[in-house]
């Protein structure tokens, strides 16, 4: 899509990556998902005091796709021990690449995969990794579509609900 600028968050912007974060989860999750659960979940991963911790992470990074200055999308990685899962120093994680629902299916998801592969490839890593909710088809058949394969399921705890994320993986050739 032109005119979409991928930019690293700024400390100033914290704030805004909070409330855009819980934007973008609460619309992607709160259809399958009780309130009292999004709420737990909201107030342990999306509180403004977790969000700035991760942003200043040192082995995280934060970008925000943005059309004509508006905040449209984001993308979290994980290196190192940031990572929720494998944690080895030849892999990178993409933990949130969200979008704003008006701008599915326009390649936002795509250009902030593209970012993420380009920083792995620039860090020569041997390949890109993320956890996707198994209930989330979409998020899938992207993921799918970009040429990451299944590898095996984790859980993870949404407010009280147990549930499964795909784990999911694209070996990368440097």
């Amino acid at each position: 899509m032109q005119g979409v600028r991928i930019e690293k968050v700024l400390a100033e912007e914290i704030e805004l990556l909070q409330k855009f974060s819980w934007q973008t989860f609460n619309d992607s999750s709160s259809e399958f998902n009780t309130e009292e659960n999004m709420l737990k979940t909201f107030n342990k991963d999306f509180s403004l005091e977790q969000i700035t911790t991760e942003f200043y992470d040192r082995n995280s990074q934060f970008y925000f796709a943005k059309e004509k200055g508006n905040v449209i999308g984001y993308l979290k990685l994980n290196f190192g021990e940031a990572q929720t899962e494998l944690k080895e120093a030849s892999g990178m994680e993409i933990e949130r690449i969200y979008v704003l629902k008006n701008y599915h299916g326009k390649a936002i998801g795509k250009i902030l995969c593209e970012k993420a592969f380009s920083i792995a490839v620039e860090l020569k890593l041997e390949y890109l990794w993320l956890g996707v909710w198994e209930k989330n088809e979409r998020a899938i058949n992207f993921y799918k579509k970009n040429g990451f394969v299944e590898f095996a399921t984790h859980s993870f705890m949404l407010g009280d609900d147990n549930q499964t994320d795909i784990m999911m993986k694209l070996h990368l050739n440097n």
